[in-house]
């Protein structure tokens, strides 16, 4: 029989946050696959945790992976733990999982501490619809499409940022996404948490005097969803009714469906269509 992946969610900040169930588990596994070995071990000794640890980080994962996808398959359990929080979330263990997955090991996720989480429950920003996208990438081109892509994102928006990026990356922000509330939350669950409910002009002249400290989460407001069809509807008036109607009859569409098409583009009836045509 193959062992079992435990993927163990570990503190944020707060030792106190680990439960009851992960303590166990990391106890009773054969090893435990850490992201770095000299932070997990303060972890580990902090609970008297005897169980031999590997590294499993950002620049083995692919060879570690099958390294330890054969170990279970041996009959090993692993248990998967990151620096702070929810291992496989912006986290090289998403590779070892598909890759378990794929082999047929059972993977479980042993629930607790998430950043993401925490800093959208103390953001004051509505948390019914949300996305969250990481550290926003470092290569130019890909990041200028994923804030093109961000900007017309109608869900809370979450994103983290490490404290000597911090300014640069609201900078960007604002610049594309326009004003908008953004909560900024750091040092979460430890002694000096900050929760830094503001908008992007302002954070970002708060940060031009102030030096960013800590790993950030960024939340913030998405686009509202009237603006958003006001700036559709908006669009189509760059060309005339007559050529939005050929734009969809020369795709195929029926003239019927394409007046009605029309209609739900620029916020007006079918019949206010009809005599524009006519006119």
């Amino acid at each position: 029989m193959t062992g079992t992946l435990y993927l163990c969610a570990t503190p944020i900040g707060n030792l106190n946050d680990i439960s009851f169930r992960v303590l166990d588990t990391l106890k009773e596994v054969d090893v435990i696959a850490a992201e770095d070995t000299r932070n997990s071990i303060k972890l580990l000794n902090h609970f008297e945790i005897k169980t031999p640890m590997t590294s499993y980080h950002e620049y083995n994962k692919v060879e570690k992976a099958e390294q330890i996808v054969s170990w279970l398959m041996s009959g090993k359990n692993i248990a998967l733990i990151t620096d702070a929080g929810t291992p496989a979330i912006s986290d090289p263990g998403e590779v070892l999982v598909e890759k378990c997955l794929m082999a047929g090991i059972p993977v479980t996720s042993l629930p607790g501490c998430c950043a993401l989480i925490t800093a959208l429950t103390l953001s004051g920003i509505s948390t019914r619809r949300f996305c969250f996208e990481g550290f926003l990438p470092a290569e130019k081109k890909e990041r200028k499409f994923v804030l093109k892509e961000l900007e017309r994102e109608t869900r809370t928006i979450i994103l983290y940022e490490a404290p000597h990026h911090l300014r640069k990356t609201l900078g960007e922000l604002y610049e594309v996404l326009g004003e908008r509330r953004i909560t900024l939350c750091r040092e979460l669950t430890k002694r000096f948490e900050t929760v830094f409910p503001t908008t992007f002009e302002q954070a970002v002249a708060y940060y031009e005097n102030e030096e960013p400290r800590g790993e950030y989460v960024l939340v913030i407001e998405g686009l509202d969803r009237g603006r958003l069809k006001l700036d559709e509807q908006a669009k189509w008036e760059e060309i005339s009714i007559k050529e939005h109607m050929q734009l969809y009859e020369s795709q195929g569409i029926e003239r019927k469906e394409a007046m009605k098409r029309v209609a739900a583009d620029r916020g007006l009836s079918k019949r206010e269509v009809y005599q524009l045509l006519l006119s």
